[in-house]
């Protein structure tokens, strides 16, 4: 990575080492130089600065950039050019990045340009964790069997990136079966200080997924962005963004015992989302840090994307020295870390003065009670003694279903409890704090469904309820990360088995490490034979459950499900728990860490007080409590302390690119342009780059739209852009059937991001959306105006561009939140869709659709398409482009069938000048590909 061309502060030092003499660009010179207070500066501010001055003199970074940035906090809201020192990807959102990259080598090739131009220039590593799928459970055979239809189904794509790995310098990808990105990346692939060319500097990363963030809990600042920005860094460009107000989080106190990190985040995760933190980064101080071992730490900081920040920064100290030894990091990267970090102000102690921020919230984590959270969201935080009564406040309100006779039954029963339990375990029994009284349950009728149907699995009869589990999962990165949940969840399945405890048989179980290091200290420690007997086998090595890979259910239970309109329940321990996402059939999705996941597969309901209410009988008959099971944090750490070993690091990670077989036996063509086949389902070259001209159109005003999708707030990029399975009867299950594919092998949206085909008609196609075109309907549809004929979203945007009508999205608060998903834009650009209008935007889902040349559009503060009386059903003209600038307030008209016209003022949310420019070339890449060609065409 080039540094810059001058050394405009005289700040080139050189740092000697046990191991050598390295060079870096000190903050205190510039501290000195500049006569600022840069180390009372948030310590992630100060990581960014570093880079300024590191590439000052160079293309992108002039020495009044580096001046503004140390005069933060009055630089906040100007731009900046940031050069992260690598990228990072997962195959979902890596495969159509490639796919781009392949394309744009093509597009240089077609206009007479030199395709070796198209090359990544900034390090970048590619992990496939995102296409194993629970396909078998409750088997010693799950993990073979799953690996292998992994590439059954995927082999085409893993040849696709092999090609990559071989074409593309600065390339390389991690196999399947290794375990998830972030996991991956914090125990193996961050070094939290890097060296290059005898340079040393913070090791720095965007990601193509929106939990990239996990690493800032090793002092690692990195988050999520974009596939084609990320796409844009790896190509050698800036990522322009703002200069962020940061939030501190002063930590306090320590977890009680029967208080895990999980219950934790989900605490940190809803005061943030209630705080308002988008667009912000969130740095954490406090005495607080010292009591919380790093796995916590890189816990709290996977879930910004859930409380909305951009990064979640924990600053470099003792324990983040004692995590690489841990992990198996070599003696010479931790003396260069200790001492890189120290030299540079980049070290924090209890005794460190806390820096300047922009506001500051506190947790004292004493106070932190054992939580769920859920049904539909990740910060409804629900506290466990209140799951109950939770759960059936979602099923009256949410879920708009009548209590069966069976709940009120039990509400009669429980007005009158036995005795109250003993408060001794205080994060499974709530100690400290009084009874939480249950809320008034609405009054039913006798004429309420009993929502409830008996099903028989392997020869038993079960019944299944309103409430019941039917998923458990030990899932994600979040939490397998962290041994201490991990262990916990061995000890309990220990503890429930010796009690003469199983897993109810409706349950589909599963556990899906995010590295093979977790099943070899859970083996080291003979905990895995308990999970295993609680049917919690290793069903693969990926993201499965959290990002909807969850499989199929039983069909006797999806059966069931849906003949009965059950609303049953998944319990998981990821971060996202949307509606439609983990499974078609599961409307309640709670996160909870891994013990209380299985301590939920052994209840077998959510419908359950689990403080109070016993988790089954053993044997003899009595009753089994949650408190009676839950191990105490003594016994976890010992656990911890004789299964962990650096050298069970060290062995798992000594062949990570060359340890999968099936990996190394595919074959594929070298050469520096892809053969695109056009009979693929998989991948094909997109339509983004074809016909480019080398200049830009200018920018014109929007003229007779009409509204392609109308919804409410909090839509989600998963409702844009459907990860999960392909239904056969939707526009993209009847294409792949044309093309000769069985429903069997469809595969999931996600897995076909190599085909814009597939993915553009699975634009809005989530089986969950709620489009106001269509009041009553579910689903990917919506009306053709001005007809108002019912049809699908992709049918009727290209019914509109047959008739060369432009179209708008007009959605509510927080559009686009959840993943980092490319498509999600990518497919609203190819859909034919201009403009999206909305009262607020989730902060990555904005930066892509300008990044594919859609505009962001935002209502004026307490405007809405509500309080404007905007149905949907009129024409829309967007007046003022033609010299569009930043933050610009534009002219909406609206017009009526009835040719009755309002005109209202939303503001641009192109928030810098570079954004401004990605938006007259179409979008950033078509912006790189004609800066490289212009270079190219004046070096000859």
């Amino acid at each position: 990575m080039a540094q810059g061309t001058e050394d405009a502060f005289d700040a080139r030092r050189e740092l000697r080492l046990r191991s050598g003499s390295v060079s870096y660009y000190s903050l205190q010179e510039l501290d000195r130089s500049v006569g600022g207070d840069v180390f009372s500066l948030p310590f992630s501010i100060r990581v960014i600065l570093e880079s300024l001055l590191r590439n000052c003199g160079g293309r992108f970074v002039s020495g009044e950039d580096v001046e503004r940035l140390a005069s933060w906090p009055d630089s906040v809201g100007e731009e900046l050019a940031y050069l992260p020192a690598r990228v990072i990807m997962q195959d979902f959102t890596g495969v159509p990045a490639v796919v781009d990259l392949a394309a744009m080598r093509s597009a240089m090739a077609t206009i007479g340009g030199d395709p070796k131009k198209i090359n990544p220039l900034v390090p970048a590593d590619l992990v496939i964790d995102h296409s194993v799928q629970v396909d078998m459970f409750g088997s010693a055979y799950a993990l073979m069997y799953n690996a292998e239809r992994e590439f059954e189904r995927n082999r085409e794509r893993y040849e696709f990136l092999k090609w990559g790995q071989q074409a593309f310098d600065n390339f390389s990808v991690v196999p399947p079966a290794t375990g998830i990105v972030h996991q991956v990346n914090l125990e193996y692939l961050a070094r939290v200080v890097q060296e290059n060319d005898g340079v040393a500097f913070p090791d720095t990363l965007v990601g193509t997924d929106s939990h990239t963030t996990m690493v800032n809990g090793l002092g690692v600042l990195g988050w999520g962005v974009g596939g084609i920005e990320a796409e844009a860094v790896m190509l050698g460009q800036p990522y322009y963004m703002l200069v962020p107000e940061v939030v501190g989080f002063k930590l306090t106190g320590a977890l009680r015992d029967g208080v895990t990190a999980t219950d934790l985040v989900l605490t940190v995760t809803q005061m943030l989302r209630r705080h308002g933190v988008v667009g912000k980064f969130v740095e954490f101080y406090g005495e607080g840090l010292s009591r919380l071992s790093l796995p916590d730490r890189a816990t709290i900081a996977n879930m910004a994307p859930e409380y909305g920040a951009t990064a979640s920064f924990f600053p470099v100290d003792a324990e983040t020295l004692r995590y690489l030894r841990g992990t198996g990091r070599e003696e010479e990267l931790v003396e260069l870390v200790e001492r890189y970090s120290k030299e540079q102000g980049l070290f924090r102690t209890d005794e460190t003065p806390d820096p300047r921020f922009s506001e500051t919230l506190e947790l004292d984590m004493s106070t932190v009670e054992s939580s769920l959270a859920g049904p539909r969201r990740p910060q409804d935080r629900v506290l466990l003694g209140e799951m109950k009564s939770s759960f059936r406040r979602a099923l009256t309100g949410t879920f708009e279903k009548e209590l069966p006779p069976y709940m009120y039954e039990e509400e009669s029963a429980e007005s009158f409890p036995a005795s109250d339990p003993p408060a001794d375990t205080a994060g499974v029994t709530g100690e400290g704090r009084p009874d939480t009284p249950q809320e008034e349950v609405p009054e039913g009728s006798s004429s309420a469904p009993d929502a409830e149907a008996e099903v028989e699995l392997e020869g038993e009869k079960v019944r299944l309820r309103h409430g019941s589990v039917v998923i458990a999962a030990i899932t994600s990165c979040t939490n397998t990360s962290n041994p201490s949940v991990m262990v916990g969840a061995g000890l309990l399945a220990k503890k429930a088995l010796e009690r003469g405890l199983r897993v109810k048989p409706h349950v589909k179980t599963s556990m899906a490490p995010g590295s093979k290091v977790v099943t070899e200290y859970l083996q080291t420690s003979d905990l895995l034979p308990y999970l295993e007997e609680l049917n919690f086998q290793v069903v693969g090595y990926g993201c499965t459950t959290c990002i909807g890979n969850s499989g199929p259910l039983p069909e006797p239970v999806e059966r069931a499900v849906e003949e009965n309109d059950l609303v049953v329940a998944a319990v998981l321990s990821g971060n996202r728990n949307f509606e439609g996402r983990i499974n078609p059939y599961v409307r309640a999705n709670y996160l909870a860490s891994p013990p209380l996941v299985v301590a939920y597969a052994l209840a077998g309901t959510v419908d359950i007080d689990l403080t109070k209410e016993p988790l089954g009988h053993d044997p003899e008959g009595n009753p089994v409590y949650l408190r009676d099971i839950w191990p105490s944090q003594e016994e976890i750490r010992a656990q911890i302390e004789s299964a962990l070993d650096p050298n069970l690091y060290r062995k798992q990670y000594a062949n990570v690119y060359t340890g999968n077989e099936q990996w190394n036996e595919v074959e594929v063509p070298s050469g520096d342009l892809y053969e695109w086949d056009p009979d693929s389902t998989y991948i094909q070259e997109p339509a983004f780059f074809k016909g480019l001209s080398p200049e830009p159109e200018p920018l014109r005003d929007i003229a007779g739209a009409r509204v392609l999708v109308k919804v409410g707030d909090s839509l989600t990029t998963d409702h844009i852009s459907p990860a999960g399975a392909i239904p056969k009867d939707s526009p993209a299950g009847r294409y792949l059937i044309s093309k000769g594919v069985e429903p069997k092998d469809f595969n999931s949206y996600g897995s076909r991001r190599g085909n814009h085909e597939v993915m553009v008609r699975g634009t809005f196609a989530n089986i969950r959306l709620r489009n106001q075109l269509v009041p009553g309907r579910e689903g990917g549809y919506t009306v053709h105006l001005p007809d108002g004929e019912e049809t699908t979203v992709y049918e009727a945007a290209m019914r509109y561009k047959e008739e060369g009508v432009p179209l708008l999205v007009i959605g509510g608060k927080e559009y686009g939140t959840g993943s980092s998903r490319d498509w999600a834009a990518k497919g609203t650009f190819l859909l034919g869709v201009k403009a999206v209008l909305a009262e607020s935007f989730e902060r990555i889902h904005r930066s892509n659709l300008i990044g594919m040349g859609v505009l962001p559009l935002q209502f004026a503060e307490g405007e809405s398409a509500g309080s404007l009386g905007l149905t949907g059903r009129e024409t829309y003209d967007v007046l003022g482009l033609e010299d569009l600038t930043p933050g610009k307030e534009l002219t909406v008209r609206a017009t009526s069938d009835g040719g009755e016209t309002k005109e209202f003022r939303v503001r641009a949310r192109v928030d810098s000048p570079v954004e401004v420019e990605y938006l007259r070339n179409g979008g950033i890449l078509q912006t790189v590909l004609r800066q490289l060609l212009k270079e190219g065409s004046s070096s000859s």
